[in-house]
């Protein structure tokens, strides 16, 4: 992943070159919004090394939801995969990060010709049920410690749930900060940004302030 002062200079470079971000920005801190551009996931998703990381990863915006696409190794075999990711519901508190996903137009398509592994069977056989990719994510034989909940179109992850989270202290308390302040009501897009819509809760705030004036 980018370190700091990349990260720094990519950014410094993106508001030259789009200048109305700042107006955006301003915009969305008034409406409780935070805009993210796609631009910038791109970016970071494009730092990202190693043998496991999915290549020629694409992001595209299909409103509401994101097109994520990506050529990725199972059972070694190249796969090409897709899919447009809907946020359905956002669950942020002190005991979870919860995102319910809805899935559609999932896509697998095998990239050699010559490839005989079980997985390219299944593909170029038309077995698996692609409109249902939940149910294929509840019977991997290595289910990942943040999925809760897979079934039809759905999958429901818990990002409290991954061990380098769970063990973080100062990440935990950050999360115990801004929960009794602000939470995540929607995850939407438009044309070229990642939108968070925020819910902010007075009496929350307030407490905040007041402890803050006490230690101070």
């Amino acid at each position: 992943m980018a370190d700091r002062k990349a990260m720094l200079e990519a950014a410094g470079a993106y508001l030259k070159q789009h200048p109305e971000e700042l107006v955006r920005a301003a915009k969305n801190l008034v409406a409780l919004r935070l805009g993210v551009p796609l631009d910038a996931l791109r970016w970071l998703v494009g730092q990202a090394r190693g043998k496991r990381v999915p290549k020629d990863v694409e992001i595209d915006a299909v409103p509401p939801g994101v097109r994520f696409g990506a050529t990725l190794e199972l059972m070694s075999t190249p796969i090409r995969a897709s899919a447009v990711v809907f946020v359905e519901n956002v669950g942020l508190s002190a005991e979870e990060l919860r995102l319910e996903l809805r899935l559609a137009e999932v896509k697998l398509k095998v990239l050699d010709d010559t490839a005989e592994s079980p997985v390219a069977a299944l593909i170029r056989s038309g077995a698996l049920d692609l409109s249902k990719p939940g149910n294929l994510a509840a019977f991997m034989p290595k289910r990942p410690a943040v999925l809760v909940e897979a079934a039809d179109d759905r999958i429901v992850l818990d990002f409290k749930r991954h061990p380098k989270l769970a063990s973080n202290e100062r990440f935990e308390r950050a999360l115990r900060l801004l929960v009794p302040m602000v939470t995540v009501s929607s995850i939407t897009t438009d044309a070229d940004h990642l939108d968070l819509a925020l819910r902010a809760f007075p009496e929350g705030i307030s407490e905040a302030v007041g402890a803050l004036r006490g230690v101070l």
